[in-house]
């Protein structure tokens, strides 16, 4: 969990950077639309740090043990040739953020995720349960966590296009 811990850390503070001098304007800006705004791209990883809490949450509760295939987490998603759908439970809403609410969003639910994290007594646990991820299928619970930072850093580079 260590290791997690450095890489949400770092990956946070580089999405804070890329969007903290933004103007209200600019980061509800559409770059068309079909696309999302800066402001609802960081909605969506709010969405899903929450969703990732609730799938680690249900897969700990199954009755269950595996010994679940691993997968390649971070070629499939930092590979941004390949389009993900988001499921509607993650959708961004459509309304306007002000930097400062979606600054407060972000801490609170990594606040959330990591406090939440800090309550799993047997960590090792997540690597013999699995929940189903919509867009890399079953997924060891560990590789859910690994899922988040991998995914946050996906979007910054999606991010620093719209800004340029």
């Amino acid at each position: 969990m260590l290791v997690a811990k450095e890489q949400f850390d770092a990956t946070r503070a580089q999405l804070l950077q890329t969007i903290q001098n933004l103007d209200n304007t600019s980061f509800n800006d559409k770059p068309d639309a079909q696309s999302w705004s800066v402001a609802q791209i960081c909605h969506h990883l709010v969405l899903v740090e929450e969703a990732a809490k609730k799938a680690i949450t249900w897969g700990l509760q199954a009755q269950e043990q595996s010994s679940p295939a691993r997968k390649n987490v971070q070629l499939v998603v930092l590979d941004r040739t390949k389009k993900f759908q988001a499921p509607t439970i993650v959708e961004p809403i459509d309304q306007p953020f002000t930097v400062q609410e979606m600054l407060d969003l972000l801490a609170t639910s990594r606040m959330n995720f990591l406090a939440f994290l800090q309550t799993i007594e047997e960590p090792e646990i997540l690597t013999k349960y699995a929940v189903k991820h919509p867009a890399l299928g079953t997924l060891p619970l560990d590789q859910w966590i690994e899922m988040v930072y991998l995914h946050e850093q996906r979007h910054i580079e999606q991010i620093q296009e719209i800004m340029k």
